[in-house]
């Protein structure tokens, strides 16, 4: 793992362990703690072990002078976007020091920056192509391997707590509420579409969602080896890179619809773009917690007041205040509804028998996902890329000339 991959883990795992440990869970504080020596013994980085034990002390010293804050009795809206630009900053980490290792690669230079191998999670249709040959042919790239185990992450949040990986890690998400915030202060209507057109518009990542699936599984299983060994896979992440930094016209204005439609209407980009929002979106009808009103406690059935605050909170337009249960394929588990609620037992967000996941209990679940998964991938050997560097060096130099 490169410096920065290990230094955002190590620090997921220590905020996770600090939770458990104020709130009471010793057990949970104690395997996480554990998790924590060994991932830093494994990474044998000793300088920044020393950086994490400060780090965990200076967490420590935080626990008791506020103790509030570490049990949860922040807002929920707060837990939420600390995590969502810890997470935004880790990842222009990660691009900043991907950059400079091309750029060493392209220049001939060894780079002295080791490439992060969590930059194949922008590789979608190469782990999916990773996780079909992984089930039919029992055969796990060894390019880029790290995609495989980033795809099947997301899909596990989805399947355990719902879009909750849209809500509380996406950076694309963060930036669309700036976008959006930044559009507010100029034009202050909403412009929202009219029910009619709303549905079509959001079937439209399930089209991009299909066509991406196709691709995927159309791809003959016989031809899954010679792909996964060609030139092509070998410097897809480069090829993406590449996309970005020099677009055609076309994909300018693709860029620009997504930011358009991203400052125009609140998540419009997760709405009606995002192929990611629609896989998720149809785990997330299989994923035992949801939002659940109890109508014991909500102040429209037990007194009889009018209150849609709830729904107000909503950023997904959601009418949380009229239903039971919110299965909707657009509810990104960002809790907003519930720290709204004046009743706090009205609005949970629990499974059908009652077992209730709080604002820190779901952070606690979604860190441990995003970063548990990647160490166990990376100690058993299926995490960093086995391209040698002198391979990549040649193919950077003519990543032009290369091709499916």
């Amino acid at each position: 793992m490169s410096m920065i991959e290990s230094l955002t883990l190590m620090l997921a795992l220590i905020y996770s362990t600090s939770l458990l440990y104020w709130s009471g869970q010793k057990w949970g504080a104690i395997a996480s703690a554990a998790t924590l020596v060994a991932a830093t013994v494994s990474t044998l980085y000793w300088p920044l072990f020393l950086c994490l034990v400060l780090a965990a002390a200076a967490i420590g010293v935080l626990g008791r002078l506020w103790p509030q804050w570490v049990n949860g009795e922040q807002r929920i809206n707060t837990q939420r976007e600390v995590i969502q630009h810890l997470l935004a900053l880790s990842m222009l980490l990660v691009g900043i020091q991907f950059a400079a290792n091309a750029v060493m690669l392209k220049m001939g230079i060894t780079p002295w920056l080791m490439r992060p191998d969590v930059g194949d999670a922008f590789l979608p249709i190469a782990g999916g192509i990773e996780i079909k040959a992984i089930v039919t042919l029992g055969l796990w790239d060894q390019n880029h391997p790290a995609a495989a185990v980033m795809l099947t992450l997301v899909l596990l949040t989805g399947l355990l707590c719902k879009r909750a990986f849209c809500g509380w890690a996406c950076p694309l998400g963060l930036a669309g509420e700036y976008l959006y915030k930044f559009r507010k202060r100029f034009i202050k209507s909403e412009l929202l579409p009219p029910k009619w057109l709303d549905w079509p518009l959001r079937m439209l990542k399930y089209l991009l969602l299909a066509g991406l699936l196709y691709i995927i599984i159309t791809m003959p299983t016989a031809s899954l080896p010679q792909y996964l060994n060609g030139n092509y896979h070998k410097i897809a992440d480069l090829k993406m890179a590449l996309f970005f930094i020099t677009p055609g016209l076309v994909t300018l204005i693709g860029f620009g619809i997504i930011l358009g439609l991203a400052a125009w209407r609140r998540q419009g980009f997760c709405r009606y773009i995002c192929p990611y929002g629609a896989l998720l979106g149809l785990l997330s009808f299989l994923s035992p917690f949801k939002i659940r009103r109890n109508t014991k406690h909500c102040l429209i059935e037990s007194r009889g007041m009018s209150c849609d605050k709830c729904t107000r909170a909503c950023p997904a337009a959601i009418n949380v205040h009229t239903q039971a249960n919110i299965r909707s394929d657009e509810c990104q588990a960002c809790m907003r509804c519930i720290s709204a609620c004046p009743k706090k037992e009205a609005l949970q967000f629990s499974t059908r028998n009652g077992i209730q996941l709080s604002g820190r209990g779901l952070m606690i679940m979604l860190l441990m996902i995003l970063f548990m998964l990647p160490l166990i991938a990376y100690s058993c050997g299926y995490w960093v890329s086995q391209t040698p560097t002198e391979i990549r060096m040649y193919l950077i130099q003519h990543l032009n000339a290369i091709g499916h």
